[in-house]
């Protein structure tokens, strides 16, 4: 368990989260929120986080849609100490499960509305941190499409999955597919005309649509970094700071 020296106490959506994170280690950043704003969720819905770390990405949903019933999976017991810790201190109820999504705990062994995910996406090719809990929070231990299968296999009839992770982790999220339809693929560029670096997928358990790739969503305004100070696109804005959604985009 993390001692609270080791920890900050960060604001998310202009303070309507505040959510512990370790000072070394994973600390939640833009992915998590940009995940929430994507998921459809409503009110009475089943919301399963599969690796949720210290709870960002539920927890942001849960802050926008009241009455969603969240539930997380994190394979890192002090991440998921954190998580229970954050649900609390936010007053949102979320139930956080101990365990690996190869094996998923009984508990966890239900139909979901939905499924996120924000899964490492960093090759194991790559340096390693030095620190173990970053590192396995942030580089590829079982393959993406493992991730999607495990979380299709929670899902209900028509439920949905959303995730997010880097651009060349899409063949492989694909690959996992095979029983989700209306696949939809949202790219998140830096700034327009960048490439974009990552991606939010989402699909649906026995859905028919056509697959689409959507027009890239632009995070920050101008072509480059212009001095000490935020510059995201107002619709960036909307959704890192007020709290918006993205539903509109997969529409």
């Amino acid at each position: 368990m993390f001692t609270d020296a080791e920890l900050t106490d960060d604001k998310f959506l202009c303070g309507r989260l505040q959510l512990l994170q370790p000072v070394k280690g994973y600390r939640a950043a833009t992915d998590p929120v940009l995940l929430a704003a994507a998921c459809p969720a409503l009110a009475g819905d089943r919301v399963l986080d599969i690796g949720c770390g210290a709870g960002a990405a539920s927890l942001c949903l849960g802050a926008r849609v009241p009455g969603a019933q969240l539930w997380g999976l994190e394979v890192q017991p002090v991440y998921a100490d954190l998580a229970r810790r954050n649900a609390a201190r936010n007053g949102l109820a979320m139930q956080v499960h101990d365990g690996d999504l190869s094996q998923i705990p009984a508990a966890l062994r239900m139909d979901f509305d939905h499924v996120i995910m924000n899964p490492p996406y960093y090759p194991p090719a790559g340096t390693p941190s030095p620190l173990p809990e970053r590192a396995r929070a942030m580089q590829v231990d079982l393959p993406l499409g493992d991730w999607v299968q495990a979380g299709a296999r929670r899902l209900a009839p028509r439920g949905w999955l959303t995730l997010i992770c880097g651009t060349d982790g899409l063949p492989d999220v694909l690959r996992g597919m095979s029983k989700l339809g209306s696949i939809a693929v949202l790219p998140l560029a830096p700034r327009a005309g960048r490439m974009a670096q990552r991606i939010i997928v989402q699909a649906r358990k026995g859905g028919r649509a056509p697959f689409r790739l959507l027009a890239p969503f632009v995070l920050h305004t101008g072509l480059a970094h212009d001095g000490d100070r935020e510059n995201y696109t107002p619709e960036a804005s909307a959704v890192l700071r007020n709290g918006s959604d993205l539903l509109a985009r997969f529409r």
